[in-house]
């Protein structure tokens, strides 16, 4: 079979789609056209970075550092305590939900509290 696969690598990209927007959108609207352009990409970095803020506001104090998977539920409390400060040995899985729970604010035993 034949390869019409075009050999053009950097900056011949570049060039070939600014000629292309030339060509489509002409002189005159181009410059309009870039305005709106990086209006759009500056509201999209504000934006970006407030979400940024409120998600860092929402974690506060807690420093919730969890790297690498979790296999199983076990892993997944234990690194989740670490990370809260609560030691783990000698600790079952219900232990450890309820005084993350607490940690985090919330009640001793969540599933009362919805049985009231």
């Amino acid at each position: 079979m034949f390869d019409y696969a075009l050999n053009i690598i950097g900056n011949d990209w570049i060039m070939i789609v600014l000629a292309a927007l030339v060509l489509f959108l002409g002189t005159k609207r181009l410059p309009d056209i870039t305005k709106k352009f990086s209006r759009v990409m500056a509201q999209y970095d504000k934006t970006k970075g407030m979400v940024q803020e409120e998600i860092q506001k929402a974690k506060g104090e807690f420093n919730l550092n969890i790297s690498g998977p979790v296999m199983s539920e076990r892993q997944k409390l234990e690194s989740l305590a670490k990370s809260l400060g609560i030691t783990t040995e000698g600790k079952t899985d219900d232990d450890l939900r309820s005084m993350v729970n607490l940690k985090l604010g919330g009640s001793a035993k969540p599933d009362q509290d919805t049985k009231q």
